[in-house]
């Protein structure tokens, strides 16, 4: 009987996709539940598991191609797997098939030499996951340093050899096209604004440094950042001015009654910005989890539609690749954007003395449509003052 492979069902705010991968050919078997084909999205990269076992019996649509939700991707046969396998005695001696990898597993591979032979696989039907390959890695670290310094001129080798007039063009993924084009449909729409200001960091740091230890230990391994400090300034400062929480919707404004706080967060596919709902309600422990788990997900290629539709708000943090000032775009249909930056210590001059502090520059980009420069200049001092005095987040003043 014949199975037919369609698209998965797309929420309302993905149009469509494009065929990633196909893990199988024509006459393959597969069994129940076995990855056949990548479907990538312009948030995600979504699976389509074998309904039964059988055979691919055929490819409608071809990698690269724009598929619909529930559309026709090929067709299995159910039951082929058992007739395939006498067809496969006679190539037994054969080298063993390549082990299945998720995407993420085979790119990580590749990137660090992993032979995926050498991984055994923990996912359904032995299929190597990216775990297995971080496993396989750091195992690989832990070998005897002798060994371990061939691999190092590799890893480090240019792509093109020196004196080469050689490019290479790849296709543009679904999820940076789609960056790229929200990033330019802000700026083509919005009237936006960037003001700065900067933040003392000491006595957040003093408090981080005093509290990591027993925090992480009352909260079961979850450790205290600076994200966290930054959430929950935010939440208190968005409180205070409504608008930098609203949004535009045709001539309306809508203001948000709630903060959903979007993290922007660093991929291999590119830049995501997952979501932590009800910020407001959440203490330095939650928000500091939530944020690893999606930091976690977002390496692993598994974070929802659902988590990272909406947000009221965003944060972004150049400052773990060592940027010092930004101007960050604003992420639609939101108002506003915090940018944060390195710490660097710098001379200050403190009651009259020059002393050496812990320095950030943050960055508010917002539009002007809605946000006047006054409530804009206001929202971020609000959020320095609550930095450089933390026990106000405590306090509420």
């Amino acid at each position: 009987m014949a199975i037919e492979i369609k698209a998965p069902s797309f929420p309302e705010s993905v149009a469509d996709g494009t065929v990633a991968t196909w893990h199988k050919k024509p006459g393959d078997a597969v069994k129940r539940d076995e990855l056949i084909v990548d479907i990538e999205t312009d948030k995600v990269v979504m699976e389509v598991l074998a309904e039964a076992d059988g055979v691919v019996a055929e490819i409608v649509k071809n990698e690269g191609d724009t598929v619909l939700s529930g559309e026709l991707l090929g067709r299995l046969t159910e039951g082929g797997a058992a007739a395939a396998a006498p067809a496969a005695a006679p190539v037994a001696a054969a080298p063993a098939e390549e082990p299945m990898l998720a995407p993420a597993a085979r790119k990580l591979a590749e990137e660090n030499g992993i032979d995926p032979n050498s991984v055994k696989g923990t996912g359904k039907g032995g299929r190597v996951t990216k775990e297995d390959v971080v496993a396989a890695i750091e195992a690989k670290k832990s070998a005897p340093a002798a060994a371990a310094k061939p691999s190092a001129p590799a890893a480090e080798a240019p792509i093109f050899a020196a004196g080469e007039r050689v490019e290479k063009r790849v296709p543009m993924t679904r999820l940076r096209a789609k960056v790229a084009e929200r990033l330019v449909e802000a700026q083509s729409t919005m009237a936006m604004l960037t003001t700065f200001n900067e933040v003392d960091m000491t006595e957040v740091m003093a408090l981080r440094s005093k509290y990591k230890d027993l925090f992480e230990k009352t909260h079961n391994g979850v450790r205290l950042g600076f994200m966290s400090f930054f959430v929950k300034a935010s939440v208190e400062a968005l409180k205070r001015f409504p608008a930098v929480n609203a949004s535009i919707d045709g001539t309306d404004i809508v203001y948000h009654g709630y903060q959903d706080i979007g993290v922007a967060v660093s991929s291999d596919r590119g830049l995501v910005v997952p979501v932590l709902r009800n910020a407001e309600l959440m203490n330095l422990a939650e928000v500091e989890s939530g944020i690893a788990t999606f930091g976690k997900k977002a390496k692993e290629g598994k974070l929802s539609i659902d988590e990272m539709t909406g947000g009221t708000f965003t944060i972004t943090n150049g400052g773990t690749f060592g940027s010092m000032m930004s101007t960050p775009i604003v992420n639609p249909p939101q108002a506003a954007i915090l940018g944060m930056h390195n710490i660097i210590q710098r001379p200050m001059a403190v009651n009259g003395q020059v002393v050496i502090r812990p320095m950030m520059y943050l960055a508010l980009s917002y539009d002007h449509r809605l946000i006047d420069g006054k409530e804009a200049v206001s929202f971020l001092v609000t959020i320095k003052n609550l930095l450089e005095d933390p026990a106000r987040l405590l306090l509420d003043i």
